[in-house]
Parts: structure tokens; C-alpha cells; sequence
């Protein structure tokens, strides 16, 4: 069971966009970081265990060329081994930062050369995979940058050419060791999904055809994919193969946000219909396949919920987003 907490406050309502919440949790300063996106800015929000606000911090996207103002798309933390950045992306580019906002380490200006007039540009879906921080665009590829220990000398190393349309979401897991098959997945407008491995050359290991609908959020666990799609099914995936495991038909409308509690194996999906579900997450160990156990179900009423995260390993509080509601929902287990 989980309780609902002290709401956070926002400044103006989360855009009505998929995968709308990051979060990060700084055990040593006993701090959790919210990240929200609304039109051309980003609300970046510091609370304490009991959702007291502490801080407030609003970043732009960088202009570039054009007049109007450029919307952002999307804000998340990427913890890599040796520091955490900040990466926000809009219609007109990526930005890096340092974890707390305060300094820009990075700028890349998306190419619009080979878009058609009538065709939107934008940056979407972000992860990090070992000393790599992967982007999605309109375009379909993905971008791959270099991080360096320190410093701002980051590195366009790689471009992924998997999709034919606009990349979604990208999810990513610790290699487990040499025989790791896949690390990374990307996913699009499509609903196909690429599997890679990661590396100085990323490798394509398969691809998972799509059926007709989007696939707005993915996410990786233990081998495991996790897809949810625009028809409110999630499926999930052996990683190396392709193979289905699982599908559940998880909500009435479309899924806009998944995400995983590593540490316990519990899958979090939120869709339009208002409702936000938990899922235990195992392998059998007859058959080696995944399972799944239904372990919560919350309804957040008179709301298009547009982000939900957990905040914590283990899975035991969440928080969600949604449009036209100037406040980040907290809920926790009992």
C-alpha cells in the first residue's frame, strides 16, 4: 500500500509531454532533485524526505537561430560512474550541465539540413551507458557523446542508425561483465526497438518490429525489456533475442511514463487514463523467463498524468506529474 505524501509545489503546470519527471536522489545530503519541463523552461526542485522545497532553479533553452523562443523536450540526470550531468534537450539542440544547473558544460545544435520544411526538430530521450550519454532525435538517430572525467571536452563519437522515425525514449543498465548481450535500447514514434551493445562502437544486437502504435517510454532490467506502448499495453522482451515474454494490458489509454526500482525488480507505469501501476518484476527459474505480479494501483483523478518516477532503489515512494497541476504528487509505502 502507498500513502499520498506532502505534494511539492511547482512554479507552472509539467507540459503535457511523455516521460515528463526526472529524478535524482543524493543519499549523502539526504536531498532528492525533481526536474520538470514546461514550454521553454525547466523547473529544476530540491526537497527534503518530508517535501519540503529547499531550492528552485529555472533553465532556458539556448536560442540558436530563430525567433520564437525553443521549446524544451525533455530534462534528465544521467548518473555515470565518474559524475552526474544534467542534460535538457529542445527544437533547437542538447544541453549539458553540471548536476545542480548551475553550469552549462556543453552545447550541440541539431542539424536541420536534411529536415523537410514541414518536419519538426527536437532531441528526445536521453540515458547514460558506462562513460557514453546517449540522445535521441527527430530524425531517428542517436547520438552518442564522450564524457570526460572532468571538464567540458565532450565528444559527438557515434551516430546509431536503427530508426526511421523519431526516437522516443532510450533506457540503459549496467554491463554485467564480458558476456553482457545488451545494454541499451532505444525505442520510436514506430513502436520499433533497438537493442545495443555498448562500446567505443556501439553494436546493434536486434531489433523488435513494431505493431502500429508508438512506444513512449522503455526501459532495461536484468536482460529484460520493458515496453510500453500507445494502445496501454506493456510488453517485455528478452533483451539478446527479441523473444516476448510478457504482455499486459496495463491501462485503457496511452502509456506516457515507465520506470524501474532496480534493486527489488519493480516496473512503475503511469498512461492518460489517471492511473499509475507497480509491478514485480522476476525470472522463473524453471523456464528462465520473466514474470510479473501486480503490486499497486493509484488513481490520480482529473489528471493527464505526464511523468512518473520512483524516488528511490528500492521502490518504495513514487511521484508523478501531470498537465495543468502546479504541484509534483508524492507517495510513499506503509
Amino acid at each position: 500500500m502507498f500513502r499520498r505524501e506532502r505534494p511539492i509545489p511547482l512554479r507552472g503546470s509539467a507540459a503535457p509531454l511523455c516521460n515528463n519527471l526526472s529524478v535524482l536522489q543524493v543519499p549523502s545530503r539526504n536531498l532528492t532533485h525533481f526536474g520538470v519541463v514546461h514550454g521553454p523552461s525547466a523547473q529544476l526542485l530540491s526537497a527534503a524526505p518530508e517535501g519540503v522545497p529547499l531550492a528552485q532553479r529555472q533553465l532556458h533553452a539556448k536560442e540558436g537561430a530563430g525567433v520564437s523562443p525553443p521549446l524544451i523536450t525533455q530534462v534528465h540526470w544521467c548518473v555515470l560512474p565518474f559524475r552526474v550531468l544534467l542534460v535538457l534537450t529542445s527544437h533547437r539542440g542538447i544541453q549539458m550541465y553540471e548536476s545542480d544547473g548551475s553550469v552549462m558544460v556543453y552545447w550541440h545544435a541539431l542539424d536541420s539540413g536534411d529536415a523537410s520544411p514541414v518536419q519538426a526538430v527536437f532531441a528526445r530521450g536521453i540515458a547514460s551507458s558506462g562513460r557514453f550519454i546517449c540522445v535521441g532525435t527527430w530524425s531517428g538517430r542517436v547520438l552518442v557523446f564522450d564524457i570526460p572525467v572532468k571538464g567540458p571536452n565532450i565528444v559527438l563519437s557515434e551516430e546509431l542508425a536503427g530508426h526511421q522515425t523519431s526516437v522516443t525514449d532510450i533506457a540503459t543498465e549496467p554491463a554485467q561483465g564480458q558476456d553482457c548481450m545488451a545494454d541499451v535500447v532505444t525505442a520510436d514514434n514506430s513502436g520499433l526497438l533497438c537493442v545495443w551493445r555498448s562500446g567505443p562502437k556501439f553494436k546493434l544486437v536486434t531489433q523488435i518490429p513494431g505493431f502500429g502504435v508508438p512506444c513512449p517510454s522503455v526501459q532495461l532490467w536484468h536482460g529484460t525489456v520493458a515496453a510500453g506502448y500507445g494502445d496501454g499495453q506493456v510488453r517485455l522482451y528478452e533483451a539478446g533475442t527479441g523473444t516476448l515474454h510478457v504482455q499486459i494490458s496495463a491501462h485503457a489509454r496511452a502509456i506516457c511514463a515507465l520506470d524501474l526500482a532496480p534493486e527489488v525488480g519493480k516496473l512503475l507505469s503511469a498512461a492518460e487514463d489517471t492511473f499509475v501501476h507497480i509491478w514485480k518484476l522476476s525470472r522463473s527459474p524453471e523456464s528462465g523467463c520473466t514474470e510479473v505480479e501486480h503490486c499497486h494501483g493509484e488513481c490520480v483523478p482529473d489528471t493527464q498524468v505526464c511523468g512518473a518516477r520512483f524516488c528511490d532503489p528500492s521502490g518504495s515512494s513514487f511521484a508523478v506529474t501531470g498537465y495543468d497541476l502546479a504541484e509534483i504528487l508524492r507517495f510513499s509505502s506503509v
